[in-house]
């Protein structure tokens, strides 16, 4: 691949990009969407989120490890009980992070 093919992707995948991210704030009063769909779109972060941090939490290097000795995973459900006694997203994540320090050293 040439210099010219690299510069020439960069420049067409900013494009493309900036057309597909720009048309909703351009058009965005010219469409309207079912209010179930907008609902709907509203849980499209906490999915997004799940689909990244859960895949880290259960697995262990390729293997899948859903077990007492898995450090993250426990620290994970930590969390998520911090976060359902309080609602306060800091002291969850705080909690998270100090129970992964002491399960980790204590594993």
């Amino acid at each position: 691949m040439s210099e010219f093919d690299v510069w020439a992707s960069v420049v067409l995948l900013t494009i493309s990009t900036l057309i597909t991210r720009s048309g909703f704030f351009l058009f965005g009063h010219a469409v309207k969407l079912p209010p179930k769909l907008q609902h709907a779109l509203g849980y499209a972060p906490a999915a997004a989120m799940a689909a990244i941090v859960m895949p880290d939490l259960v697995l262990t290097g390729s293997v899948v490890d859903i077990s007492w000795n898995n450090p993250k995973l426990l620290a994970g459900i930590g969390g998520a009980m911090v976060f359902l006694a309080t609602r306060h997203l800091l002291g969850t994540i705080i909690a998270g992070m100090a129970l992964f320090t002491v399960l980790r050293l204590a594993f």
